[in-house]
């Protein structure tokens, strides 16, 4: 037995929706706490429920070692791809033993399909619903083998209220911690429009992380409109503006200090010519001097 703690976001895409043949379908699995886990949905519903069923399951739990336990607390969120308060009401949290016994456990009416399909409800997006879970195992039992596989789902991490996928996690956490600030008038509510214009900030940040050389104007132009944009949408960004302003006056110089170097050496490779043809005359004097500073030999007189 052990304590994992192991907690993870997943957001899982299931496209096309309204159209889906199959009444039962999977996400792919995903791996928290020393287990293989995965979704599944009922798209046309449950034991003829006309609501969308949803359920988080262990993957594969037949043939797993005999006395395996997995004790998790989930929440299986609908997301509304248009307001994050109508995503918080389709919100259900649960807490279970899973077991060889118990190896799914969710929802049979987690949100009435014809809500789901009304027209402009912020559900369907594209033709895409997602559905997101977000689990935490609290204590294990038994050793499983698992490793993780490549996904089409998206595992995201919470910072301070930016869903994020991990690789941009930590970043973002730093940003946080020196301008604590800098999103406290931010207004999108939608959480998919909150977490582009994180990564837009973070790009953002990257170019202006390049070395000045590969940098161009075009890149800085775009870098104040980009900044201009950001501040629009509510960011505090005035620690940003000075950083940027300070990278022009740096791409500035350089390549003042590149067109001056390129003139000295331009300038110094003339020097050099000029030096070595004086050095040429030098030597071609100094053959002069020796030859009338020689003797008359007898043979020469006679």
């Amino acid at each position: 037995m052990g304590k994992q703690f192991d907690k993870k976001k997943i957001t899982w895409t299931i496209k096309n929706f309204s159209s889906l043949p199959a009444d039962i379908i999977y996400s792919d699995p995903f791996v928290v706490g020393g287990c293989k886990w995965h979704l599944r949905a009922y798209p046309k519903g449950y034991n003829n429920t006309n609501c969308l069923s949803l359920f988080l399951g262990v993957v594969n739990s037949t043939s797993l070692p005999s006395g395996w336990r997995r004790h998790a607390k989930f929440r299986l969120i609908i997301v509304n791809q248009l307001s994050d308060k109508l995503s918080q009401s389709k919100l259900k949290e649960l807490e279970n033993w899973f077991d060889e016994n118990t190896a799914n456990w969710g929802l049979p009416s987690m949100c009435p399909l014809n809500e789901i399909h009304a027209k402009d409800s912020g559900y369907l997006l594209n033709g895409e619903l997602k559905v997101v879970v977000e689990i935490e195992v609290l204590e294990t039992i038994g050793k499983l083998d698992v490793t993780e596989e490549t996904s089409t789902i998206t595992e995201t991490v919470d910072v301070n209220g930016f869903q994020l996928p991990p690789s941009l996690a930590k970043s973002v956490s730093r940003m946080f911690e020196r301008h604590p600030e800098v999103a406290s008038d931010f207004r999108p509510k939608n959480p998919n429009l909150r977490t582009g214009y994180m990564s837009l900030l973070l790009s953002l940040i990257q170019t202006m992380s390049q070395l000045p050389q590969e940098i161009s104007k075009d890149d800085l132009l775009d870098a104040y409109a980009v900044l201009g944009t950001m501040r629009d949408a509510g960011f505090k960004l005035d620690w940003l503006e000075k950083k940027l302003y300070e990278v022009s006056e740096k791409k500035e110089n350089e390549e003042a200090s590149e067109t001056g170097l390129k003139e000295m050496e331009e300038e110094l490779k003339d020097m050099k010519q000029k030096c070595s043809d004086m050095e040429a005359l030098v030597e071609k004097e100094k053959a002069k001097v020796s030859a009338v500073k020689a003797p008359i030999s007898f043979d020469d007189i006679v």
